[in-house]
């Protein structure tokens, strides 16, 4: 499969017309894949709660768009902020298991790579900070 424009302007419209402001296409096979990649368009105003992934670590790659990754620490205090765009320079950031985080999409048309380790496993709710 060729991850082409074609594809983000297809995933980012189908973003743009979701409730969620979010549209995802899984590049694994399984979700006990042991390797989830998936392709995320995002728009502006997309609610990503504050998480973390106990089991894993999460890398985020730009391919297209601009958005800010927060840090937290468990007062829900912000640690730590990263703007992403390839324009700049900054491609991809790497989230250590268990880091409190959240992303800000800070231009239409975003796209992003997201790699974790598998299997697939929803978030619990003491995984989201209130």
């Amino acid at each position: 499969m060729l991850l082409d424009t074609a594809l983000f302007d297809r995933l980012t419209a189908e973003a743009k017309a979701s409730p969620r402001l979010r549209s995802h296409l899984n590049l694994h096979e399984s979700l006990d894949a042991p390797a989830q990649r998936l392709l995320v368009a995002l728009e502006p105003r997309t609610e990503m709660p504050v998480h973390r992934h106990r089991l894993t670590c999460e890398t985020q790659t730009v391919l297209r768009g601009r958005m800010r990754v927060l840090f937290y620490n468990d007062s829900r205090e912000v640690t730590a902020s990263f703007t992403l765009s390839p324009r700049e320079g900054n491609h991809a950031i790497h989230i250590p298991r268990g880091q409190w985080h959240t992303l800000e999409v800070e231009e239409s048309g975003t796209v992003i790579l997201e790699v974790k380790d598998g299997p697939y496993t929803p978030s619990a709710p003491e995984d989201i900070l209130a």
